[in-house]
């Protein structure tokens, strides 16, 4: 052993030699046969699998993409310009987007209250409502248009009520506004929900603690965690809205410049064999649907960012360590949005 007297010389001295003095014999080389990686594929399996990717993606996305743009530029910019200004094609854009801006408002509030709901309070009822929530997702868009048909048609449970009263659903606004919120009602909420579980109650706890109010808590705390999600599901929620076709086209009945939005005004057009305004009406949907796919990517880069830091979040350790638990795992504008609620004027 290195730490024992070792004898020397020929009068028997001893000496303890330092570690720098023991010398290490180098090992032999292993003759180890080196085993290929178990979650990395040869560089031929690789390229060929992404070549596959991207001609999928080159032949079903881009290839479609390129020829709406072609087809609406095939008769010139003044024919393109002059099809979008059409009574017909104005009153489609317009309906659509009153329709959006009438759904996506009332599912970004039901989204808030229901993720908030089920993500942090334990309740009767509670797998019930993520299962109603879920619905849209396992119904035909046409199916849910023949419902409200079946409720608010003329021969409908309704119908007769609605005739005595002069209240039209069906075949006018109203209907393609309950069937668009119908189909778009689960998006914000399904975005939000997984954010929030994962979030925990940490820091709505430290703040039930520190003085704040359930309004202070959803305003100051909860809100400013999942702003990125929360845009997120809106995206995605006005990209359905404005593109709805199957249950839309069920209840406006088709009344061209009264109850078509865009979808249904570019069949009508395309069935018409106009087919240069029917590509240009599209083309607007396109622009839209690339738009989308921007702010959807800025905002999942947001997302994920978010959910990391949620995972490094330390649990809840009780009143004694709430404070320093928000101010170790959150940056300072969410301490700042924590620390507001002690302040005298407000509380």
């Amino acid at each position: 052993m290195s730490g024992q007297p070792v004898k020397g010389g020929e009068h028997g001295s001893t000496h303890t030699p330092t570690p720098a003095a023991v010398a290490v014999a180098p090992r032999a080389p292993l003759n180890v046969a080196r085993r290929p990686d178990p979650v990395t594929e040869p560089p031929v399996v690789r390229w060929l699998l992404t070549g596959i990717a991207l001609l999928f993606l080159a032949l079903f996305l881009v290839v479609p993409l390129v020829a709406v743009f072609y087809q609406a530029l095939s008769k010139g910019i003044g024919f393109y310009l002059e099809a979008l200004a059409d009574p017909d094609a104005l009153s489609a854009i317009k309906l659509t987007v009153i329709t959006a801006a009438i759904a996506v408002p009332l599912n970004l509030a039901f989204g808030l209250a229901a993720s908030w709901c089920i993500a942090k309070f334990e309740f009767r009822g509670k797998a019930l409502l993520t299962t109603l929530i879920d619905l849209p997702f396992s119904v035909s868009p046409v199916i849910s248009g023949l419902v409200y048909v079946l409720m608010f048609g003329a021969q409908g449970w309704f119908g007769p009520w609605l005739q005595d009263h002069n209240v039209q659903i069906i075949f006018a606004v109203p209907g393609i506004v309950l069937a668009t919120i119908f189909v778009t009602f689960p998006f914000v909420a399904r975005e939000l929900i997984p954010l929030m579980q994962s979030q925990g109650n940490d820091e709505e706890e430290a703040a039930h603690v520190l003085g704040a109010s359930g309004w202070q808590i959803f305003r100051r705390v909860t809100l400013p965690n999942v702003k990125w999600g929360l845009l997120y599901g809106v995206i995605l929620c006005n990209a359905r809205a404005m593109g709805e076709f199957g249950a839309v086209s069920v209840v406006s009945g088709h009344i061209r410049g009264q109850t078509d939005t865009m979808p249904l005004h570019v069949e009508i057009l395309y069935n018409e064999y106009n087919f240069s305004a029917a590509f240009a009406v599209a083309s607007v949907l396109a622009l839209l649907a690339l738009v989308t796919l921007g702010l959807k990517l800025l905002a999942e880069r947001h997302m994920s960012a978010e959910l990391s830091a949620a995972r490094d979040v330390p649990a809840y350790a009780g009143p004694a360590s709430a404070l320093s638990t928000v101010s170790a795992s959150t940056p300072s504008s969410q301490q700042q949005a924590v620390k507001h609620p002690l302040k005298q004027g407000e509380l």
